[in-house]
């Protein structure tokens, strides 16, 4: 017995892989498969009934040459300025107000930006489409600030009607993004930024020489998950534009709706949802990947 206990735990090594097992499987049967089953209906040309026909690479080139998928994942990057871009820079800016002012009722705040987050997105697109409405929250307090010209009818507006879905992601990801950075800020020693101060540093410098450089984990936390939300954005888009006017807020995750269950398009639906899977996987891995080198 002596002798079996005198190794690390784990050892020999195929007691560690049967230890990992059935976290395996489970991970395998939920991910791995269905990703793989989707690799393999995008290279069919199928409806979903009836028996699919050979199409090879044909479903990957049309996301290339059709105008309107090219369109949708363009579509997908705007909106990831309004849900990780946009919160990143707001989050910075309350984070770093709030943790340098030492606001009393500091929890009860960082519940209240965070509550959009425990809110069904289904709820707050309902919501919001209200408030976009020609009859709206919105138009209404614009006309009562005297800027009736600028009253519209936002979501079936070509214009307007990106931007404004976007400004739902933002509001809905900044108090993500802010409790996140604030919670990396708490950790920051006192120390840096007295250090700063002897220095002759002033509350601007000091933010970009201690603040930001310390919490560079924490955003490219904040950015990894809002990147991605902005990327797989579905629920949102269907439930206050359904992809229009036209298809000027047609994104990724619709079409994969659309063409599947609309079109009778499963193969191509397919496609987009594998590309779609590639596209968020690089980006995610390129934010890491910075995040670390720089921390390093």
């Amino acid at each position: 017995m002596a002798r079996i206990m005198a190794g690390p735990p784990g050892e020999p090594r195929r007691v560690a892989y049967l230890y990992l097992l059935p976290a395996f499987v489970v991970y395998a049967a939920f991910l791995l498969y269905p990703i793989g089953r989707a690799v393999q209906i995008s290279l069919y040309d199928w409806d979903g009934l009836s028996l699919g026909t050979w199409a090879g690479l044909d479903n990957y080139i049309a996301i290339v040459a059709d105008e309107g998928l090219r369109a949708s994942f363009a579509h997908a990057l705007v909106l990831m300025v309004f849900y990780a871009g946009v919160p990143l820079v707001i989050g910075l800016a309350l984070a770093a107000i709030l943790n340098h002012a030492k606001v009393r009722g500091l929890g009860f705040f960082r519940t209240v930006v965070f509550l959009p987050q425990v809110i069904a997105m289904v709820v707050v697109a309902v919501a919001w489409r209200r408030v976009y409405a020609p009859d709206g929250s919105l138009n209404a307090l614009l006309g009562t600030l005297g800027l009736d010209s600028l009253t519209r009818g936002w979501l079936g507006d070509y214009t307007f009607a990106l931007p404004a879905v976007g400004v739902v992601g933002t509001w809905f990801e900044s108090g993500l993004v802010t409790v996140l950075l604030l919670a990396g800020m708490s950790r920051i020693p006192l120390e840096l930024y007295e250090a700063a101060r002897l220095d002759g540093a002033g509350p601007l410098r000091e933010f970009f020489a201690v603040t930001l450089p310390s919490v560079r984990g924490e955003i490219a936390v904040a950015l990894t998950l809002t990147v991605i939300a902005a990327l797989r954005t579905f629920d949102l888009v269907y439930i206050t534009t359904r992809g229009g006017p036209g298809e000027s807020t047609s994104v990724p995750s619709y079409e994969v709706y659309h063409r599947a269950f609309g079109l009778g398009q499963v193969g191509s639906a397919a496609a987009i949802g594998v590309t779609l899977t590639v596209v968020i996987f690089v980006i995610s891995f390129a934010i890491n990947r910075f995040a670390d080198r720089r921390i390093s």
